[in-house]
């Protein structure tokens, strides 16, 4: 595959979190990555997390000259996140492909901000449940895994944008385990488009937000952390704990217990939660809220 055409494309992002912010524990304070140009008047795609609260961000090209930008959107239930150059990046937009047709086995390119461009194959199209209260239908598995993933842009044979990545993971093959990538399809950015570049979110009720860092252990949904002052620390959700049932709906894996607190209404629902502790079961009610309403607003530059 030649990928040579489609790495101006390409951009750094540096970006500044102030220390209050809220994820500045979680996600730092200084956080670098990639992006792809997809309008010809500056606008760039990449992953949310790398603008999540961002004070400042800059766009840098392959030839060095380096631009602010604005952080535009985060859209929390895919993970896209716009920026707009504040300033003529005179770089070419690149194309959509079609990333619905993408399957296993498909050649790929992986080409980050700064040059690096990874060669590889789609190993896997499945559902991908993250610990901090996301999912994806259909997300997208490459290998090998690039070394710069974040915002990374994924392109197939002809040329055109398949997604942006946003993990590095390791899947079990045989005997083996390799590391790979995750990558957000470009299929779920059309329909979201005009709202993020005009509203900067989508416009529809926000999702309920508790706060809870779970993982799927044997079918069962454990907590690893809760959100420091979020809904499911201040309702006494614990780590360690087992969720077992959302209102009167046994949990199933962590993609079903994600499902059931987005069934059960918009942010600020109170969803009851039966929770193994120690052996022994217990029902806490955790008040949802909008997540955007935790996170600090992009300012201009």
């Amino acid at each position: 595959m030649n990928g040579n055409p489609i790495r101006p494309s390409v951009v750094s992002i540096r970006t500044t979190i102030p220390d209050d912010a809220f994820t500045a524990d979680a996600l730092g304070t200084r956080r670098e990555g990639s992006g792809v140009v997809i309008r010809d008047n500056g606008l760039v795609l990449t992953i949310g997390y790398l603008i999540t609260e961002a004070d400042e961000v800059w766009l840098t090209r392959h030839d060095g000259i380096v631009l602010p930008g604005h952080a535009l959107a985060y859209d929390q239930e895919t993970g896209f996140g716009l920026v707009q150059a504040l300033g003529d990046l005179g770089l070419p937009a690149l194309a959509f492909g079609n990333s619905a047709g993408a399957k296993a086995g498909d050649p790929i390119l992986l080409a980050d901000g700064s040059g690096r461009a990874v060669e590889g194959k789609i190993v896997a199209r499945q559902e991908f449940a993250g610990y901090w209260e996301y999912l994806l239908e259909n997300a997208i598995f490459t290998a090998p895994a690039h070394p710069s993933w974040g915002g990374a842009a994924l392109v197939g044979d002809d040329g055109k944008l398949l997604g942006i990545g946003s993990l590095r993971l390791q899947m079990g093959e045989g005997d083996t385990i390799k590391d790979i990538n995750m990558v957000v399809p470009i299929d779920l950015l059309p329909p979201i488009f005009d709202d993020l570049v005009t509203r900067g979110a989508v416009a529809k009720p926000a999702r309920p937000w508790l706060g809870a860092f779970s993982a799927e252990y044997n079918g069962e949904v454990v907590v690893m952390s809760v959100a420091d002052n979020g809904p499911a620390d201040k309702a006494g959700l614990q780590r360690g704990d087992i969720i077992s049932d959302v209102k009167d709906k046994e949990v199933n894996g962590l993609a079903d217990f994600y499902r059931s607190i987005w069934a059960s209404g918009p942010a600020g629902t109170e969803l009851p939660l039966r929770v193994v502790r120690d052996g022994r079961e217990t029902w806490l009610r955790v008040k949802s809220i909008d997540r955007a309403a935790a996170l600090k607003k992009p300012q201009m530059q």
